[in-house]
């Protein structure tokens, strides 16, 4: 392949941050050019399915971190992806944290960030983004990821830090991803604990109702993001708070701080994803179809880089499946190549579509 011969040795010369920075820009530019150039997103009658009332053309989203400002929206269905997740978006300008802060582990198939959701802020982003549905129609759904500013503290304070973004980006958004998993913000993971989670969640579902009536459409689905660090116990909690509020569904997982079992010779602090992520990645998401009983939607991501991977992990009970690690190691057309991966399991064990395929393998 040209991108593992010959790109990628070049990129990896580069800083992370910098290379991505880089290549984003260029994306940027071209996700600007007239709609007519771009590509139509990779689909097949196999692949299409129904998520929470939308359409996805294919199950292979691109996950949040990559696209984090939403410069370069458009561009992604041209590389085989049938959604885009962006942010995480913060309601605050903020730059994160300080740099160096990604770091490749090429022989483990991995990356560390600690990023800290440097982000434009809610009010930017929303802007950027009105102005891109004004000028054209996606042709995949777009989700928004919102999460805390960092200098934010006290709990009616990061309350209303999220309904701020969520209330400048949700109609804005398919749908909107309640981010309380990052490792790299601190206090952020206690929003995952049972009573603080349901206060979020509640008020960002009665938010969303409300928005909704006013404008009179369907609320905007909500899914919560969790990390893949929490015991069993604690994920029946989560599965018990989104059913009370109503939240739509399940996005598991995030990075892990976990380095024993996983890869205990990553020094670096911060977020792990990639291939060590994979397994305990596909756990999470098995648990939690079964604690569902595959009644909610959930979205499977962490360390998937092949056709194989993807299919492992909608059988486990993921109704989408999400890269960004895996783009990195493997190229900007991952998505596309998975895909057709997953076209020839499917015509291989007789399955027609994706939806008979979720969780038969949990």
């Amino acid at each position: 392949m040209i991108y593992r011969r010959a790109i990628r040795p070049l990129l990896f010369t580069q800083d992370p941050e910098i290379a991505h920075e880089r290549t984003l820009e260029m994306l940027a530019i071209a996700s600007g050019l007239p709609a007519g150039l771009s590509r139509p997103p990779y689909t097949h009658s196999r692949l299409i399915i129904e998520v929470a009332g939308m359409t996805f053309p294919n199950p292979v989203g691109l996950a949040a971190g990559c696209d984090k400002n939403g410069k370069a929206i458009p561009i992604w269905a041209n590389f085989g992806f049938g959604f885009v997740e962006t942010g995480t978006v913060t309601a605050q300008p903020q730059p994160g944290n300080p740099k160096p802060r990604v770091f490749r582990f090429p022989e483990q198939g991995a990356l560390v960030n600690r990023l800290g959701f440097n982000s434009d802020g809610s009010e930017v982003v929303a802007k950027r983004i009105s102005k891109l549905r004004r000028g054209r129609k996606l042709s995949t759904p777009l989700g928004i990821n919102i999460g805390k500013t960092k200098l934010v503290s006290g709990d009616d304070a990061i309350l209303d830090d999220y309904r701020t973004s969520f209330r400048r980006l949700s109609r804005l958004a398919d749908f909107v991803v309640i981010n309380v998993s990052s490792p790299n913000t601190p206090g952020l993971r206690q929003w995952q604990e049972k009573d603080k989670l349901g206060t979020l969640l509640k008020m960002l579902a009665e938010d969303g109702i409300a928005l909704a009536q006013k404008r009179n459409v369907p609320p905007v689905p909500l899914f919560v993001k969790i990390s893949p660090d929490m015991t069993e116990g604690d994920m029946a909690e989560v599965v018990e708070v989104v059913i009370e509020a109503g939240i739509t569904g399940i996005i598991a997982t995030n990075t892990t701080i976990a380095r024993e079992g996983v890869v205990s010779h990553v020094e670096q602090t911060g977020g792990l994803s990639g291939k060590p992520l994979k397994d305990r990645a596909a756990t999470v998401i098995r648990q939690l179809y079964r604690m569902t009983e595959g009644k909610i939607p959930l979205i499977g991501v962490g360390g998937i880089f092949t056709a194989q991977d993807a299919y492992e992990r909608i059988r486990a009970g993921a109704s989408l499946v999400q890269v960004y690690t895996g783009m990195v190691y493997e190229g900007p057309f991952v998505a596309r190549h998975i895909n057709t991966g997953l076209i020839k399991l499917m015509e291989r064990d007789g399955v027609e579509t994706l939806a008979e395929l979720v969780g038969i393998g949990k």
